[in-house]
């Protein structure tokens, strides 16, 4: 009895040495029968055979016990399936310091004197009861592949699998004849509400909703069938048992898992949910404000409110920045090397795609705090002359005197000359101008007096202040006069400037000036213009 009370105490302390199980049949090892095997960090790993545990073992200072497992499970089922080696070929040989257990040429294992003293036992003990276990196995790896005994198996799986199939069709057939029930309570139900519409709207819900619960609970059922009997029918056959005892860990160790990061995360998502209502709040709190700059509510000296929505756009990725930043390492799996891989993956290929987004981003926040336009204004980006319509973080909208919208990207529209004919008309007026060429024999006192003449003739221009008239060039051939008006409606220029042509042409013309090519050979005959009373040839017509 000392004997069996050192090895309760050794169970305590640290490990068992065989299957639980098994124990009640070594007296060697019967006080171990009601312990744990693995205890106090001593690691244990079980040697099978079929699926079958047949003891746990240790591990060794230079094997972990996993390995060391392994190698004798491997060695074991190599002996079995050896037919010139009988079961009760497997001897124990005592050693210097261990017991060995050796089948024919092979050696199945050493119990070393750790082990002897993990479980409170000699080494020849336990290689005994090893031998017992081995042997054991052995006979029934043999018996089991066996024809007949296959034959039987065969049989029996046959068998569960009729009755497996013949409890999915009742179930088939037990939820198809219920579920037009269900449908049909419902809509009886339905069919007492006063408003047709909203009885048709609730009904489609209901048939959205009750078919694929009624496939779920189906797929359920199926489940709760196909698990005990694919763990009964693999469980027939030799090869397929080890899937059979480990079906229900390999389904229920995700499910296990998920729970247990479930627990671990609560107090994670109890700080991210204070750290949410917090930004929460401070976004609001940051909107109020810049909504009150806005409306003129809240003024900051220097500050316009026309930069109120960008800067809030700003300010609010900035607080949302921030709060990722503390909450990351909060977030489930943030500290693994697969989240971390992921992370890094999506950084860089966001950055690679977005890098010309990013980039007309930044240039229409430049804009907006350049002031260079704002929505409303005549500009010319390039070739490009219109009215904006639209400010974008991305783009610039411009629709042009043809009624055609340009998108024009705000990079472009950074590193472009931009000119606004809207910002200063509200002053003193946008200068339209006209240039016109003269021939020296013309005084340029009466050019400049026909100039003005026409630009008085022209509605839409400002009369203060008024037109004036420069010469602009003495050429070769002739001198360019270029007539500057007023006007307050930019919008309007290409009308305005077809106007001031077209009373040019006409002042000129009852003048009998002139207006010069700009290649000139020689005086013509007669001079080159259009007598009045021919202004208006067919199918010209004379406007009332």
């Amino acid at each position: 009895m000392s004997g069996l009370t050192k090895a309760g105490r050794a169970a305590r302390r640290a490990a068992g040495f065989v299957l639980a199980s098994c124990l009640a049949c070594a007296p060697v090892l019967l006080a171990q029968t009601a312990r744990d095997p693995d205890v106090d960090g001593v690691e244990t790993a079980p040697v099978t055979l079929d699926g079958r545990v047949l003891f746990k073992i240790p591990g060794l200072p230079t094997s972990p016990a996993a390995e060391r497992a392994a190698g004798i499970s491997e060695r074991i089922a190599h002996v079995a399936a050896d037919p010139s080696i009988g079961s009760d070929d497997v001897r124990v040989l005592d050693e210097s310091g261990f017991s060995a257990l050796q089948a024919g040429d092979t050696r199945l294992l050493a119990v070393t004197a750790r082990d002897a003293e993990l479980v409170g036992a000699s080494a020849a003990a336990i290689a005994q009861f090893c031998r017992g276990q081995i042997a054991a196995g052995i006979r029934s790896f043999r018996d089991e592949r066996q024809p007949g005994a296959l034959l039987r198996s065969g049989a029996r799986a046959l068998v569960a699998t009729a009755i497996f199939l013949a409890m999915l069709w009742l179930v088939h057939r037990v939820l198809a004849w219920f579920t037009p029930k269900i449908g049909a309570y419902w809509h009886s139900r339905f069919e007492k509400l006063p408003d047709q519409t909203l009885r048709l709207v609730r009904q489609q819900r209901i048939d959205a909703l009750i078919l694929p619960l009624l496939r779920l609970v189906r797929l359920l059922i199926w489940l709760l069938l196909a698990v005990p009997f694919i763990q009964y029918t693999f469980n027939l056959f030799p090869w397929t048992r080890s899937i059979s005892q480990n079906l229900g860990a390999i389904l229920l160790s995700p499910v296990q898992t998920m729970s247990l990061g479930i627990v671990q995360f609560i107090p994670n998502f109890v700080f991210l949910l204070v750290l949410f209502v917090v930004v929460r709040v401070a976004l609001r709190l940051v909107r109020a404000a810049f909504d009150g700059i806005e409306n003129g509510t809240l003024t900051i000296q220097n500050f316009d409110p026309e930069w109120a929505q960008p800067t809030f756009r700003i300010a609010r990725v900035l607080i949302v920045a921030f709060a990722i930043v503390v909450g990351y390492p909060y977030l489930p799996g943030s500290g693994s090397d697969a989240f971390k891989g992921v992370s890094l993956f999506l950084g860089l290929v966001f950055s690679l795609a977005s890098s010309s987004a990013l980039a007309n981003i930044i240039a229409g926040y430049s804009l907006t705090y350049r002031r260079a336009f704002r929505v409303g204004d005549v500009i010319r980006i390039g070739d490009d002359f219109g009215i904006v319509t639209t400010i974008r973080l991305q783009v610039t909208h411009v629709r042009t005197m043809k009624n055609e919208e340009v998108i024009i990207p705000n990079s472009t529209v950074l590193t472009s000359n931009v000119v606004n004919y809207s910002r200063l008309a509200g002053d003193r007026g946008l200068i339209l101008h006209a240039e016109v060429g003269i021939g020296y024999e013309t005084p340029w006192r009466q050019v400049e007096a026909m100039l003005l003449e026409a630009a008085g003739r022209t509605d839409g221009l400002k009369r203060e202040p008024p037109p004036f008239v420069l010469q602009k060039k003495l050429g070769d051939f002739a001198v360019t006069y270029e007539i500057n008006v007023y006007c307050d409606a930019p919008q309007r220029q290409a009308v305005l400037y077809n106007s001031l042509y077209q009373n040019i042409l006409d002042v000129f013309n009852e003048h009998s000036v002139q207006i010069m090519t700009p290649a000139y050979e020689g005086d013509p005959p007669e001079p080159k213009v259009v007598p009045k009373d021919e202004w208006f040839r067919a199918p010209a017509r004379e406007s009332k």
